[in-house]
């Protein structure tokens, strides 16, 4: 049983006629018919009597329609009762966020929103994680979104942290051919003699930095901010790179076997990595930041 049934019996009640009914309801009469019957299959119950003189409910019929009926009123009041509330909602939700979660799962959330709350202007602006930070706690963007490396990272006092309840770590991805393919986990020493596609942010960059005072310089041969590059260079065997574990989420590369991710371990690197949204406390939006945070399926 669906809505779509329930519309069907309301309408053939009103007219008493299946023609009349796929005609209001703008379909074709067997298409109602056929959806009727499947109805009356799944109840075990013929709803309808169907003659010449028209369509009317059979004496078994006539109490579950009513039943029927009722849910569909139901229904109707819950439509209103969401449609009161959406419509509380207004003004512009501006939100920064890394590129990361922009990639993965901001998207969907973005659709899922808008699709309640059409009047609601939206604004994305990818940045780095301190930027995406600087911009909340000044209030120029209403929402942030990013991921916090567990313990070190500390957010200005103001600001509140919603936890995604999504914990992270770092990968090495190499190409299936590589001979990194077959290990379980890497450490730095592992991979310092393997030329390198950098991924061009903050933190990657001070992560080489850090690799390199220990060891000596890595053979970057290959820097972008475009992490579709990074996984496509890497998939034709150009060289290795180091992503977060967010970053490969669905990961079409991954799934295909063209890539393989080997968790990276050991210090610097070892911590967790938490995702979530941020905003101010006592922020002009703070009422839609919420609501659009109970959007995020990660």
């Amino acid at each position: 049983m669906n809505f779509e049934q329930l519309e069907y019996v309301k309408e053939i009640i009103e007219t008493n006629s299946m023609s009349i009914a796929a005609q209001n309801l703008h379909i074709t009469q067997s298409a109602i018919s056929q959806s009727i019957s499947l109805l009356e299959k799944e109840f075990g119950v013929q709803l309808f009597k169907r003659s010449r003189f028209g369509t009317v409910p059979t004496d078994e019929g006539k109490k579950i329609i009513k039943k029927l009926l009722e849910i569909l009123e139901k229904t109707d009041e819950l439509k209103e009762e969401v449609q009161s509330i959406t419509s509380s909602f207004s003004g512009e939700l501006k939100i920064a966020t890394i590129p990361s979660i922009f990639m993965t799962f901001l998207l969907k959330t973005l659709s899922r929103f808008k699709n309640d709350f059409r009047q609601i202007k939206v604004t994305i602006e990818e940045m780095e994680k301190k930027d995406v930070i600087d911009s909340v706690n000044q209030g120029v963007m209403d929402l942030g979104l990013i991921s916090l490396f567990n313990p070190g990272d500390k957010l200005p006092a103001n600001i509140i942290f919603h936890s995604f309840h999504y914990e992270g770590n770092f990968n090495i991805i190499a190409s299936k051919d590589s001979a990194l393919a077959f290990s379980k986990e890497l450490q730095l020493v592992d991979i310092k003699d393997y030329p390198f596609v950098m991924y061009e942010r903050s933190y990657f960059n001070n992560l080489i930095e850090d690799l390199e005072k220990q060891y000596e310089p890595i053979n970057v041969i290959l820097r972008t901010k475009n992490s579709e590059v990074i996984k496509r260079a890497v998939s034709e065997g150009v060289g290795i790179s180091l992503v977060s574990s967010l970053m490969l989420k669905d990961d079409p590369y991954l799934e295909s076997g063209r890539i393989v991710a080997i968790p990276l371990t050991g210090y610097p690197l070892n911590f967790n990595i938490l995702s979530g949204g941020i905003y101010s406390n006592g922020g002009n939006q703070q009422r839609l930041v919420k609501k659009f945070l109970e959007y995020v399926e990660v």
